[in-house]
């Protein structure tokens, strides 16, 4: 397993709703910038159907405005956000999700794709159109993909603890394994405030894993 991330000029994280390019990709995505990686984000969805701070206003409009606020203490530098249906993704034509991370790949200059590991990590279905779209587009164009990934131990405690369906991985399906900046994505979690002050998950799933985040590659 390395433990050094790959050299690459320019980075596309495909995530299905915000707070995932936080509350999971956020460590990675932040060691990239510091490396010098342009990092940039494609959102399929505004996440307006999260059961989480609702009662706050509308989650449509709300969320949006953490993601961009997020993102800026990331270090990404670009992020597009488009309207499809929260809840729905999977219901999306496959070929509609490609043509836009291709496009938006094309825009910012990358051939690099920063995914949710296969499963979704969580099983969310929203997760695992998002990451079967960047698998696409990465076939398109001939580019890689990079996915996150936790660990079997970290899943199984999660979903003891919350009756979650998490997904792990073994140390020998990894690739590389590096040390991040949890503070700063903790920062970037607090702007999601609609979600993060609402569940202890994805704290707890800091605490559980610890400074280190694993990656596979899904296409090399």
């Amino acid at each position: 397993m390395k433990e050094s991330l790959p050299p690459v000029p320019s980075l596309l994280a495909v995530c299905a709703h915000p707070d995932d390019e936080s509350f999971g990709l956020g460590g990675i995505l932040g060691a990239f910038a510091d490396a010098g990686t342009r990092c940039s984000v494609l959102c399929f969805t505004s996440g307006e159907a999260s059961t989480l701070g609702a009662d706050g206003g509308d989650l449509a409009e709300i969320r949006p405005r953490e993601l961009a606020e997020a993102a800026e203490v990331l270090g990404v530098s670009a992020v597009e956000l488009l309207d499809h249906p929260d809840g729905g993704l999977a219901e999306q034509p496959l070929e509609d999700l490609t043509a836009h991370a291709v496009r938006v790949a094309a825009e910012v200059g990358s051939r690099m794709f920063l995914v949710f590991d296969e499963g979704g990590i969580t099983g969310h279905p929203d997760h695992l159109r998002a990451t079967e779209a960047a698998l696409a587009a990465a076939d398109a164009i001939g580019g890689r993909v990079l996915a996150w990934a936790i660990p079997d131990r970290v899943a199984r405690a999660l979903n003891a603890e919350f009756g979650a369906t998490f997904v792990g991985r073994s140390e020998e399906e990894v690739d590389v394994a590096i040390r991040v900046d949890r503070a700063r994505q903790r920062r970037a979690m607090e702007c999601h405030g609609s979600q993060a002050l609402n569940t202890p998950v994805p704290w707890r799933r800091l605490e559980l894993t610890g400074e280190v985040e694993w990656l596979r590659y899904l296409r090399r």
